[in-house]
């Protein structure tokens, strides 16, 4: 037993600041992000042997990513009580609001937009950033395969990637948010 709590405590030592960060990157605000990560914690205390995690940084990023999606359900549940009028209960029936089917057309329609919004974000690229980003991660060539094919250095290529992404993000950000944070 005493053996579990100092891994317990190792762990905290060791993910504590990189996993709050992942978490806080994801959510709206410090609060949601803390409780998040205590909720994290308390699974991982919860664990009946550590022991048999057999990689604890990818076990704490999975359930992190896990509780930040619940995170975002409970939210989208909660909202739908503004529907209601004052002083009335407000019900919500999933059946009702959502089938699968309206389900499946609105994550085409996402992914149809999305799709067009990187096609026109990637056509304002220089050939050269596009390229790269093409290459590496539609194609899944290496950065030192993409240097090698295009005669030259790896830096030059990192650098490119790196360019192609911050302009990739900035314009797919506000697609982003729209899906994360609706």
């Amino acid at each position: 037993m005493a053996g579990e709590k100092q891994n317990i405590i190792q762990a905290v030592k060791n993910y504590g600041k990189q996993l709050f960060g992942f978490i806080r990157s994801r959510v709206h605000t410090t609060e949601e992000a803390e409780d998040i990560l205590q909720d994290v914690w308390v699974q991982l205390s919860s664990q009946a042997r550590l022991d048999d995690i057999i990689s604890v940084s990818g076990w704490l990023y999975r359930v992190a990513k896990n509780k930040i999606t619940d995170n975002y359900r409970r939210k989208k549940t909660d909202s739908f009580e503004l529907f209601a009028e004052d002083g009335e209960e407000y019900e919500w029936s999933e059946p009702a609001l959502m089938t699968d089917r309206n389900v499946q057309a609105e994550t085409e329609e996402w992914q149809l937009l999305f799709r067009q919004q990187l096609a026109g974000a990637l056509e304002e690229l220089p050939e050269d950033q596009r390229s790269v980003f093409i290459r590496h991660e539609m194609n899944g060539m290496t950065l030192q395969e993409i240097a090698a094919l295009e005669n030259e250095n790896i830096k030059t290529i990192i650098s490119r990637k790196r360019y192609a992404v911050q302009h990739l993000r900035k314009k797919l950000e506000v697609l982003n948010n729209d899906f994360l944070y609706n």
